[in-house]
């Protein structure tokens, strides 16, 4: 079973080559790989020229040319264009409710693009709520000490306890994930700690801390049962 996973950033890059790869080879799966999206090609950065429009043309373009893949993507609810099906809908919904009903519409969505003999268990859309830095925040201290600052943890904690549940860390500028992890660690570069903390952290704690996360990672663990 191959497994590709469309990613919008260098950091969600190394979590699935170094973190999620890793894992789900000791199941079935016999490669899983990420690729970039849009202008994130260019390793200019994050999230610029994530359009719907360029996004759906490589997902298709994928589970056209391998009908035994399994397609997913891993995006930030954060800065996500309102062209994204479901998107303008989710910003009604509880945030509980926001990233499902983003996932719901993608699938859809590329459902309705394949045809109707298209195995709708191939495509398993993935939407970081509110963004991928909201996973570091399942284990403050392993996080912190994972960065060498054991200090900052406290700080970390205080955010946490504010907002109750990491994927409800507002997605504002001044409150998003990153923006609390930089405040309390000055030389945070997320490229570097963020997937290296998820590893010391653990995808048990992030599966159990992190509910939309936890079910993705079940239905990709499933997809090969």
């Amino acid at each position: 079973m191959r497994l590709l996973v469309h990613v919008e950033g260098q950091t969600e890059e190394a979590f699935v080559n170094d973190v999620l790869a890793p894992h789900l080879y000791t199941l079935r799966y016999t490669s899983v790989s990420a690729r970039l999206i849009g202008n994130a090609q260019r390793r200019g950065g994050r999230g610029g020229g994530r359009s719907w429009a360029s996004v759906l043309k490589g997902i298709l373009r994928h589970l056209k040319s391998d009908r035994e893949a399994i397609s997913t993507t891993m995006v930030d609810y954060y800065a996500m264009p309102t062209g994204w099906p479901g998107r303008t809908e989710a910003n009604s919904r509880p945030i509980a409710q926001k990233a499902p009903t983003v996932q719901a519409a993608l699938a859809d969505a590329i459902c309705d693009h394949m045809g109707s003999g298209f195995n709708a268990d191939r495509f398993i859309p993935y939407v970081s709520m509110h963004e991928f830095e909201a996973l570091l925040f399942s284990d403050c201290d392993a996080f912190a000490q994972s960065m060498g600052v054991p200090e900052a943890a406290l700080q970390l904690e205080t955010v946490l306890a504010k907002f109750g549940d990491p994927e409800q860390i507002n997605d504002s500028k001044e409150t998003k994930p990153s923006a609390h992890i930089e405040n309390a660690v000055e030389h945070y570069d997320k490229v570097v700690f963020g997937p290296l903390a998820i590893e010391d952290i653990g995808l048990e704690v992030i599966r159990r801390r992190c509910r939309n996360f936890g079910c993705w990672l079940t239905r990709l663990e499933q997809a090969v049962a």
